[in-house]
């Protein structure tokens, strides 16, 4: 069993990132999170996660009161869950951002 975990950023100031756990059993990933961060000072805010911890695919999309949104996904191959989260990741990191904190101004 490899387990990997890294970080890729998504702007040039470093202040908006992915952070990604694989778990990868004879060439399958077996278990993931991909998990959209941005910074505020003095820390990481965790905005949206894609994982399977509760024994299937899903997002969690995190209220600034500590409550999630869960949302399943309808995929089985955690293969294709994980190039599903990052792509969807990358492309609405910023629409998922300004959602987060519409909401801590109300």
């Amino acid at each position: 069993m490899k387990k990997k975990e890294f970080f890729k950023y998504l702007d040039r100031e470093f202040k908006e990132r992915l952070r990604i756990k694989i778990v990868v059993e004879k060439g399958k990933v077996v278990d993931l999170l991909v998990q959209y961060e941005t910074y505020s000072n003095p820390t990481w805010i965790p905005i949206v996660r894609y994982d399977c911890t509760h024994g299937f695919f899903h997002r969690d999309i995190m209220l600034p009161n500590g409550e999630q949104e869960k949302q399943a996904i309808a995929i089985e191959k955690l293969d294709d869950g994980l190039s599903y989260a990052e792509q969807e990741l990358k492309d609405r990191w910023e629409w998922y951002k300004q959602r987060y904190f519409k909401r801590v101004r109300k």
